[in-house]
């Protein structure tokens, strides 16, 4: 793909394939104005700033291909921060080629994926963690999605990565001075002082990247593994809380064989729901792997529910069966006893242990269902984050990772006395991995990576 900043001027239809109501066709760069009046009936100019002008769009033998709206936004003050016309036409597919062809028969080239955000970002109008939130905005499905991206968007997590950068170019400024004066015998700052600024520095690196297993769940949805022994209710329940009959529901023990996944948004958050394989021994080689998978799969999880089919079992065996899982300290169980209408006992379910959630169901009536879903919003939606800024991207984190462990090679350098020059390049090195986030610091092929995700016109 051409340079996003190679002095061209670029179009590309903004809406998605195919008919619509309404289709928008985008032009940006310095010609935009003139070519853009080369098609249309109506002079555009610097006059027309910030401005809707209605008329038609001519081919080149002046016949009317379409008649419609041109958007007028003058650099800087565009998205792009070039100069830019979006037209606004009928949906035909016939009148947004056509507008296409002959905006590029003017003199325009056909933009790129994102390349109109990449020239928003090389222009100063976004940060490059910015733009990518553009993407996420327009890939949002649920509100937990929308919301992060928005925030994202609005630059909070920008000014953040910049005022870290900040610190820690004072602190490598100071660092430099020793440097300049160490045959001198000079220190220009306590090193105590310094480990104070970096276990902040640490601190706040750390929680943004801690962010990120909550972050990216809420994103793309918080994985719930459904376990327990067969005939529990796995697949009932799943039915339950999808309210469909996504999964066959037998009184045959060993009925589900294979991982069942499906989704559903709750308060705002998307769940991403794993009926599984009901766990026993077994001879059966094919029931054998869905179990080895169906413990997989709740080993990523960040909530497993395991059902405890309350006519059957017992506060001793139920705690016996979840112990001996041993699931990651990160996993949230809930221990849920199912078919409480069939349970003929006044007394309540008895809890499990105190790091474990108990509720009772029974998917049948829909008793405890709602209780279950509040539970699990509670647990993992976005106002369960401890953190103000969540991070969602994955390159994002990378880079948080990476400058939290070139933070610590800094402090180990002061606790050792190291030379103030081979501590400054872990510095330098923290720098460049926070500047990389916001594109402080960037490499064209990573720039290229990034916007070939985006979709043409955007």
């Amino acid at each position: 793909m051409p340079s996003a900043l190679d002095g061209s001027t670029i179009v590309a239809i903004s809406t998605a394939p195919g008919v619509g109501g309404i289709a928008v066709v985008r032009v940006s760069g310095p010609e935009a104005l003139g070519f853009s009046s080369a098609i249309f009936s109506k002079v555009l100019s610097s006059d027309s700033d910030r401005s809707v002008v209605f008329g038609r769009i001519l081919s080149e033998t002046g016949e009317m291909i379409d008649e419609g709206l041109a958007l007028v936004l003058c650099g800087p003050r565009s998205y792009t921060g070039e100069d830019t016309v979006e037209f606004n036409l009928h949906g035909s597919t016939y009148v947004q080629a056509e507008v296409v062809r002959l905006l590029m028969l003017a003199g325009c080239r056909h933009a790129g994926p994102g390349e109109f955000t990449q020239r928003a970002f090389l222009n100063g109008r976004l940060d490059l963690s910015q733009a990518e939130a553009v993407a996420d905005l327009i890939a949002s499905e649920h509100s937990g999605a929308h919301r992060l991206a928005i925030e994202g968007l609005r630059g909070g997590f920008s000014r953040e990565i910049g005022a870290l950068r900040e610190s820690l170019i004072g602190f490598a400024g100071l660092l430099e001075l020793e440097l300049d004066f160490s045959e001198e015998d000079v220190e220009f700052a306590d090193r105590a002082r310094f480990n104070v600024l970096l276990d902040d520095l640490l601190s706040r690196v750390g929680s943004l990247a801690d962010s990120f297993r909550a972050g990216n769940a809420i994103k793309s949805g918080v994985p719930v593994a459904i376990l327990g022994a067969p005939n529990a209710g796995k697949s009932t329940l799943l039915n339950a809380l999808l309210g469909d009959d996504k999964a066959i529901v037998s009184d045959i023990a060993g009925t589900t064989r294979d991982i069942i996944e499906d989704t559903c948004v709750i308060d705002g958050t998307l769940f991403r729901f794993i009926d599984t394989a009901g766990l026993r021994e077994t001879s059966d080689s094919i029931e054998s792997e869905g179990i080895r998978r169906a413990l997989d799969k709740a080993s990523t999880a960040h909530s497993v529910l395991y059902l405890l089919d309350s006519s059957i079992e017992d506060e001793s065996s139920a705690q016996k069966s979840i112990s001996e899982l041993d699931f990651p300290s990160e996993v949230k169980v809930i221990a849920v006893w199912t078919k409480s209408d069939l349970n003929s006992s006044a007394s309540p379910f008895p809890s499990i242990n105190a790091a474990t959630s108990t509720l009772e169901i029974s998917a049948t009536t829909s008793e405890g269902i709602p209780a279950l879903r509040s539970l699990l919003s509670s647990s993992h939606g976005l106002e369960a984050t401890t953190s103000s800024l969540v991070v969602t991207n994955a390159r994002h984190f990378e880079a948080l990772t990476l400058a939290r462990t070139s933070l610590l090679a800094v402090k180990s350098g002061l606790a050792t006395d190291l030379p103030s020059d081979l501590v400054a390049i872990d510095v330098r090195e923290s720098l460049h991995h926070l500047g990389s986030i916001t594109g402080a610091v960037h490499a064209d092929d990573i720039l290229g990576h990034i916007f070939s995700h985006f979709c043409i016109g955007k």
